[in-house]
């Protein structure tokens, strides 16, 4: 028995129905393709998009003002979310085409905000929100493997360090949106004089720490203003 039938066995697989039939049976329809076919399959759907239908769209760079010509009318929604809404911590900001209701947002809020947390913000700021919170997971996954590797460095074993990492991020993550407390205080909390942390930061400040995260937000927002543009 080949592992196909097995798993049809035991959860049968249905066909998915054609997209028009899809589309005609929902009331919400969230547009989640690649940037460069978003307008080729909104097109395709169009005769079936009335304004009957909440329409989102989480296509990067692509401005309500195509997506609603596109979709002929402006019952449309933009929400740019990041990759840890995979794992219920996302971070969503949303804002709303011409004719979308506060009650459409408030339901789109909803639906992401089952992912994560959702921010409602003008669309002239996607492209920064763009450099910030849907790239900046990366810069914080970068910040994670340099931090095992300096354990690693000091003398941990891998395994421990990424761990150690890891939750050190979350934790201090946690902190910063728990206790109410600006960053500046929280770092100031764990920082002793003449102690091991201040040492640390030093190095840190030397090297242009805060600069340089400040750099990559603005120019992955640059870059996602030149994406946006073609």
């Amino acid at each position: 028995m080949h592992l196909g039938a097995k798993v049809q066995r035991e959860w049968p697989l249905r066909p998915q129905p054609p997209q028009g039939e899809v589309v005609d049976a929902s009331d919400v329809i969230i547009f989640s393709v690649k940037p460069q076919v978003v307008k080729t399959v909104v097109l395709q759907l169009r005769p079936l998009l009335s304004k009957k239908k909440l329409l989102v769209s989480i296509a990067a760079g692509v401005k309500l003002q195509d997506l609603e010509e596109w979709a002929g009318h402006g019952r449309f929604i933009r929400v740019m979310p990041n990759t840890p809404s995979a794992v219920g911590m996302g971070a969503s900001v949303m804002s709303l085409g011409g004719a979308a209701t506060e009650q459409d947002g408030e339901l789109v809020g909803k639906l992401f905000g089952a992912v994560g947390k959702t921010w409602k913000a003008d669309e002239k700021l996607f492209d920064a929100v763009t450099g910030l919170s849907g790239s900046g997971p990366a810069y914080i996954y970068l910040a994670i493997e340099a931090l095992a590797d300096g354990g690693v460095t000091a003398g941990l074993p891998r395994e421990l360090a990424l761990g150690l990492a890891s939750q050190t991020v979350l934790g201090a993550a946690a902190m910063a949106v728990q206790s109410g407390k600006h960053p500046g205080q929280l770092k100031d909390d764990v920082t002793s004089p003449g102690g091991t942390t201040i040492a640390g930061i030093h190095e840190l400040e030397k090297n242009g720490f805060r600069g340089t995260l400040m750099n990559a937000v603005v120019a992955a927002a640059k870059r996602s203003q030149e994406l946006s543009r073609k």
